[in-house]
């Protein structure tokens, strides 16, 4: 077992747990944006340097780079499609938008300037894409006390299969396959199953906040690695997504204060 398959079968699962617990304890806006955070990608990718090399790696940055707009896809796909199905369609539906979407970005191979631009332009109007939460439904079953573990196995069980088939795929491919959805969709499904459609969809919209920061790591480790070092090249960029991941903290908590005092001031 490579260090790469552990190092992703300890990460995963422990951010899965990590993500549910904060959830439960801050809600839905705090769980999405702390899901998106290159705790995982950060890994592959540094892997994917030492071993092939950092013109390589940039690259494959730039692939991942290009990756949050599958990943968009995947994400407003699935909260439309919980408005009227389960589960167990909004899945497979889910997945194959995402597909659609990586097969796209694979044909078009944008170059870093142009993943850029797109990027930021879909993360700008993300938002207004997702359904409209609908009222939470009373009838909507609570987790139960071992959810969390059925949650990270899910999570390992999808870095093992990721992991099997991205190792036959060439370069760009797998740069997009960095950024499976693993994460996002393990809470996504059990979001919906056990906290209902109104925190799955609040859960999947408030993922597009967390995605600055992602970006932001992917634009300046394909900028640093022709120039800089690999350790320094990393920490830079990581440093940068700490500080765009702040922000946006930031950003969240001013916004659930406003939303507060509306709902304090309404009649």
């Amino acid at each position: 077992m490579s260090i790469l398959l552990v190092l992703k079968l300890a990460l995963v699962p422990s951010l899965i747990g990590g993500v549910t617990l904060a959830g439960r304890r801050w809600g839905p806006g705090v769980a999405g944006w702390l899901s998106a955070f290159p705790v995982v990608s950060a890994p592959v990718l540094f892997f994917i340097t030492i071993e092939q090399g950092a013109p390589f790696a940039a690259h494959a940055s730039a692939a991942t780079l290009s990756a949050v707009l599958a990943i968009l896809v995947f994400g407003i796909s699935y909260a439309w499609a919980a408005l009227r199905y389960s589960w167990r369609i909004c899945t497979p539906f889910s997945f194959a938008c995402y597909f659609v979407a990586v097969s796209v970005l694979n044909h078009w191979a944008p170059s870093l300037l142009a993943a850029s631009i797109a990027v930021a332009i879909a993360l700008g109007i993300a938002p207004y894409l997702y359904p409209k939460p609908p009222v939470p439904s009373t009838a909507a079953g609570s987790a139960s006390k071992h959810d969390i573990w059925w949650r990270m196995v899910a999570g390992a069980v999808l870095v093992l299969l990721v992991t099997h088939f991205s190792s036959r795929l060439g370069p760009r491919l797998s740069g997009l396959f960095a950024m499976f959805p693993v994460i996002g969709s393990v809470l996504a499904v059990f979001s919906h199953k056990h906290s209902g459609t109104a925190f799955a969809v609040m859960l999947m919209r408030s993922m597009v906040l967390g995605y600055y920061a992602f970006a932001c790591f992917c634009l300046v480790l394909a900028l640093a690695l022709p120039h800089m070092s690999i350790g320094l090249a990393f920490l830079a960029s990581l440093g940068a997504a700490v500080v765009v991941q702040v922000v946006s903290r930031i950003y969240l908590r001013t916004q659930q204060g406003v939303q507060e005092r509306r709902i304090r001031a309404a009649p």
